[in-house]
């Protein structure tokens, strides 16, 4: 089915950003505003990953 394709390929991009956070906060220099955008992106994907999952059940 394409839509588990299509979230499948946001849980990834979703899991890829947690690493990409987790990466760029464990330098002493890290900048805040390039964290808070990744976030605020994860936060989008895992919105339209819970909307796609509550319309396949």
């Amino acid at each position: 089915m394409a839509l588990q394709g299509h979230i499948q390929e946001l849980s990834e991009k979703h899991k890829k950003l947690e690493e990409l956070i987790t990466y760029e906060m464990a330098h002493p220099d890290w900048n805040e505003h390039r964290v808070a955008a990744l976030k605020k992106q994860k936060l989008r994907i895992k919105d339209e990953l819970e909307r796609l999952r509550s319309d396949v059940h």
